[in-house]
């Protein structure tokens, strides 16, 4: 099984985080059946950008983003090209390092 590491983040993964994921999940589903809360307003429907990750290694192994990512992914905080939204990166059979920018373009968390 892959494993997706998780770069440190001050209030989702203080510490970095190394998961197993399923190929064929998102990067989004491994995260939160790990306990990663990912912030995701739209319900995972790809309709905003506050799942927004950085792929830092494993790029390659994604599918390429589609049309209606690459329009979400230009509305996203500090984009990278290596940007993608979690809830649409299928995680293959290769490791992939991630990390979850510190902020996103929500003005309101729906986190307490």
């Amino acid at each position: 099984m892959p494993q997706i590491i998780f770069l440190p983040h001050e209030e989702l993964c203080p510490e970095g985080a190394v998961i197993e994921a399923i190929p064929g999940e998102t990067i989004m589903d491994a995260a939160l059946r790990n306990g990663i809360e990912i912030e995701h307003a739209c319900e995972m429907s790809c309709a905003c950008t506050t799942c927004h990750v950085i792929v830092r290694e494993g790029m390659n192994s994604l599918e390429e983003s589609d049309e209606l990512e690459d329009d979400m992914l230009d509305k996203a905080w500090g984009l990278e090209p290596d940007s993608r939204l979690s809830c649409q990166a299928l995680v293959a059979d290769t490791d992939l390092t991630v990390e979850i920018p510190k902020y996103t373009i929500n003005q309101v968390s729906e986190r307490q």
